[in-house]
């Protein structure tokens, strides 16, 4: 079903930023009027069960003077494009939706008499807006800053808000004002809609760490449009678990870190197509925000499944209460640094340069349109081929490998069963789908032997330091007893390789029974 598309950016912005917003020298040189401000009330409709939430959908009423809008939006899929989504907006003439200006809308599917019946208010927004007309080098560019409050029942949330939507001319352009902006005010890029806003409230929906979820991809599409479709995924993914980072989630930590690896895996799978600096420049921060994330998600792993597990038995044992202090003021210390790198301005110029990257890059206009516009199919299957059947090469001898050719043997299983799930809608049909959750099963467990084995060779570089550490000045006594806890970590942690070592060989020789899915 075709919809009327809005092309958008949507900022959450911090309530004493917003009276800066107009002295800005970026936006005072490029507005064309002076914004008047509108009162909006928006009641948004569904029924007790949140059927329309439930498939995507929202429809809500919004009151403009004597004017009454309704307005029916699907939101954005995480493959699909990230701030852009199908919109049906008529005028109706009393408060209650009008269902006959539902017709050819996504609603209209989901409108039988039952459904009709149920509809009620179950939310609404009440907002001050200011829409400021933008013009920069021929493009035409609205600014809108809202600034209100969601409320249902007696229960409400303040908003702050501003948008860019692309009115006329290059998108490039929207987030060129975008990355400036950015540079200038603390805004982060948001992917969450007043109307999630407003059923997160109603729900008592509590901030929670975002897992991935499949990629519609389909067998005809295009190897330009499929990785469009999985680097959105992936970038949705790392914006949208911010908040639970910001809240203090471990998790939260964790998922950000699988999003990146996700994106940095559907980089090096699609690599001969995305060659350039622009490329270069996105891999060089992928890798910075790695490595503001790992300590963090590391030494919550080591406390939780290595030290807690040996302190349990003794927890007054020598040095475990001072080992596990300072280890815990260590997480803090790298929570910290995780925090601050997601709320600066190089994470938010990350996100933006990643975002126009992905829908407008110079790998979007290569000449070669042979490897854009090859079917993903066909590249897909090639492509899974050769990299199971090196992976079966180098993991046939796992006892015989060090820690850092094991190291490397994981990287490939990870990026083969990340491509299996990118890769799962090319290839449709039950048999296919029976046989890739075998195969995608076999890659899990042999990748979490392997980072099993990854994290004890970790684990012990970690406690070496710590060993050290505790060699260095102060209280002898208690350093020693530290360094006594740390040696009993260090032991326990070899002690467990020979066992996760036997749980590698096991899962190598189950995934090489498994059977291709895609042939």
């Amino acid at each position: 079903m075709f919809a009327p598309r809005e092309i958008e950016l949507k900022f959450e912005v911090p309530a004493d930023a917003l009276s800066h917003l107009g002295r800005s020298p970026l936006l005072k040189g490029a507005m064309k009027g002076s914004g008047k401000p509108a009162s909006l009330v928006s009641v948004y409709f569904d029924t007790d069960k949140l059927k329309l939430r439930d498939n995507g959908l929202s429809l809500r009423v919004r009151r403009v003077g004597a004017r009454r809008l309704q307005t029916i939006k699907q939101e954005a899929a995480q493959n699909g494009p990230l701030f852009d989504r199908g919109e049906w907006e008529r005028e109706i003439p009393g408060a209650e939706p009008d269902f006959d200006a539902a017709r050819d809308t996504a609603l209209e599917p989901l409108l039988s008499k039952k459904l009709r019946r149920a509809l009620k208010p179950v939310f609404k927004t009440l907002v001050e807006r200011t829409v400021y007309p933008v013009e920069s080098n021929g493009s035409e560019i609205e600014l809108t800053i809202d600034r209100g409050r969601v409320e249902a029942g007696r229960q409400s949330e303040p908003l702050c808000e501003m948008e860019l939507e692309l009115k006329r001319g290059e998108t490039a352009e929207l987030f060129r004002i975008a990355r400036e902006l950015a540079a200038e005010f603390p805004v982060q890029l948001a992917v969450k809609s007043k109307a999630e806003r407003g059923y997160a409230l109603i729900t008592g929906e509590k901030i929670k760490a975002i897992k991935s979820v499949p990629v519609a991809l389909s067998p005809d599409m295009t190897r330009q449009a499929a990785f469009a479709a999985i680097a959105r995924s992936c970038l949705h993914q790392l914006v949208a678990n911010r908040p639970a980072l910001e809240a203090g989630d471990p998790e939260g930590v964790h998922q950000m870190r699988v999003a990146l690896r996700r994106l940095r895996a559907a980089v090096s799978l699609f690599s001969d197509m995305l060659e350039g600096p622009q490329t270069d420049a996105a891999k060089a921060e992928f890798k910075w925000l790695t490595g503001e994330l790992a300590p963090a998600r590391e030494l919550d792993v080591f406390i939780n499944q290595v030290v807690k597990p040996v302190a349990k038995g003794k927890p007054n044992g020598p040095g475990f209460l001072v080992l596990t202090r300072d280890l815990r003021k260590r997480r803090d210390t790298a929570f910290a640094r995780a925090l601050a790198a997601i709320e600066s301005a190089r994470f938010r110029a990350l996100v933006l340069d990643v975002t126009a990257w992905i829908e407008a890059g110079e790998w979007t206009r290569r000449p070669d349109e042979r490897v854009r516009k090859r079917a993903i199919a066909a590249a897909a299957a090639e492509d899974l081929h050769r990299r199971r059947k090196k992976l079966l090469k180098r993991g046939k001898h796992i006892e015989k490998l060090d820690p850092k050719r094991r190291h490397k043997l994981r990287i490939q299983t990870k990026k083969l069963r990340y491509a299996s799930e990118f890769f799962a809608g090319a290839f449709p049909g039950k048999k296919s789908a029976r046989r890739r959750q075998k195969f995608v099963i076999s890659l899990e467990k042999l990748q979490d032997a392997l980072g099993d084995l990854n994290d004890i060779a970790m684990h012990a570089g970690l406690t070496e330091r710590l060993v050290n550490g505790a060699d260095e000045g102060g209280e002898r006594s208690r350093r020693a007893s530290e360094a006594f806890a740390a040696g009993r970590l260090s032991g326990r942690e070899e002690a467990r390789t020979e066992a996760v070592l036997a749980d590698a060989q096991r899962a190598y020789a189950a995934f090489a029974w498994e059977k291709p899915f895609w042939s």
